[in-house]
């Protein structure tokens, strides 16, 4: 990442978001480049050193969320969705599938332009604001691999994760025992600041469980903290 001026990438079909947004953001000390649709946005992201991206969901053709599960699965730069009120299921898959954040529109610039430089700072700290990455974990034969980002069940089969449920398993592991709001999970896993977005966080420990629990509906590793929160309260052993 270029510290001094990070490049952003603003992913709109309607230029009248689209390019105000960019002349506001250059006058904040960024570069900027503009893509009107997804096929444009990936030559960009092909072509240029992409220090972050700002998605729109609802385009014509191949749409935001789409393209988010493209980024996110190539490990492309973190993504910031651009949604509408309306839109609020959708915002809900584009933090499961690997945004970092979103703003509902229409948005007050000044504060996109600090969620993007929250976004860029964690980054330049090294990556995903998680203690302990890079350890990994065992817990009732279970193994969650950091180095690989991959979980195995007792019989050594990999169970497949999406980078949110990933990030979400790996906080509560290197942290077992502790309660979390989910205001906290929120922040932890998508590095935000703002109000806890309870939906994403329940529907993502409601799948982890399903992955991990041999009776999702009485979970023994991720536990309900009424009025608290989550924990995870089986024995870790890191290694």
């Amino acid at each position: 990442m270029t510290k001094s001026r990070p490049h952003l990438l603003i992913v709109d079909d309607e230029a009248s978001i689209r390019e105000p947004l960019g002349k506001y953001l250059e006058k904040q000390g960024f570069r900027i480049a503009e893509a009107g649709n997804a096929s444009d946005a990936r030559s960009v992201l092909l072509s240029y050193d992409i220090d972050l991206v700002l998605l729109d969901i609802m385009m014509p053709g191949e749409d935001g969320l789409s393209l988010c599960r493209h980024i996110s699965g190539n490990d492309g730069p973190p993504v910031i969705l651009l949604t509408a009120k309306s839109e609020e299921t959708d915002r809900i898959v584009g933090l499961e599938i690997g945004a970092d954040d979103y703003v509902v529109k229409p948005f007050s610039p000044r504060e996109l332009t600090a969620r993007i430089k929250i976004i860029l700072r964690r980054m330049e700290n090294g990556g995903k604001a998680i203690r302990g990455e890079g350890e990994s974990y065992a817990f009732n034969g279970w193994t969650l691999k950091t180095s690989e980002q991959n979980l195995y069940d007792p019989a050594g089969v990999l169970i497949p994760l999406s980078s949110g449920e990933y990030r979400m398993l790996q906080v509560l592991v290197s942290r077992a025992g502790q309660v979390f709001s989910r205001d906290q999970l929120l922040d932890l896993t998508r590095g935000r600041e703002g109000g806890p977005f309870d939906r994403a966080i329940d529907n993502q420990i409601s799948r982890l469980r399903r992955k991990i629990e041999v009776d999702p509906k009485d979970p023994q590793h991720i536990k309900t903290i009424w009025g608290g929160g989550y924990r995870f309260s089986s024995m870790v052993q890191k290694f």
